[in-house]
């Protein structure tokens, strides 16, 4: 399928993929989650005990385990496009997980450090250089962009938003699309 037959949200969700994929073997499994909730738990410096790293591997179980549900697999692994359709599934499904809240207030709990609700651009910028590995003037630009009412901090709706955005909105600019660059 190529890019201009594609919606915007099928796109996103295949970057995520690529980003996800950590091994590059083209399917995701739960090393590849537990390795995702490892970067935030070593880029922030948490215990295993700090209920920030629980919440975000309680999290990524329930997640993981959701989408493998949703995408009907015998084995315990996805394909890039079982995790697309997953994904929108587990979505609209909010029967057991709602993906769009669960995944953003724990990611949220860990990048604002002082507690104080919402994230500065000194948080943001660690979280891109910490956890992203991503130092560059262009990670700045997206805190811009999800600083929706900008007051200079994104605040938890806001995060929240973006994160309902990135999974719900076929807006290519929107600022939850550009999580993983501009579509």
């Amino acid at each position: 399928m190529t890019t201009a037959t594609q919606d915007i949200i099928t796109i996103k969700l295949e970057r995520t993929f690529d980003q996800m994929d950590a091994n590059q073997d083209g399917y995701l499994d739960w090393s590849d989650y537990q390795k995702l909730a490892d970067r935030y738990i070593q880029g922030y410096g948490l215990s295993r005990e700090d209920r920030r790293t629980r919440a975000l591997q309680t999290f990524c179980q329930i997640y993981w385990l959701e989408l493998l549900r949703h995408a009907g697999v015998d084995g315990d692994r996805l394909t890039k496009d079982q995790f697309v359709m997953a994904n929108r599934l587990a979505v609209i499904d909010t029967s057991r997980l709602n993906v769009t809240e669960g995944g953003g207030h724990a990611i949220f709990d860990i990048i604002d450090v002082n507690g104080d609700n919402e994230i500065s651009k000194d948080e943001f910028a660690r979280l891109m250089r910490d956890v992203w590995k991503h130092d560059s003037p262009e990670a700045m630009d997206l805190f811009m962009k999800l600083d929706t009412d900008g007051d200079g901090a994104i605040s938890r709706h806001e995060f929240i938003r973006a994160v309902r955005e990135h999974f719900l909105s076929n807006d290519p600019d929107a600022p939850g699309s550009i999580f993983f660059g501009h579509v």
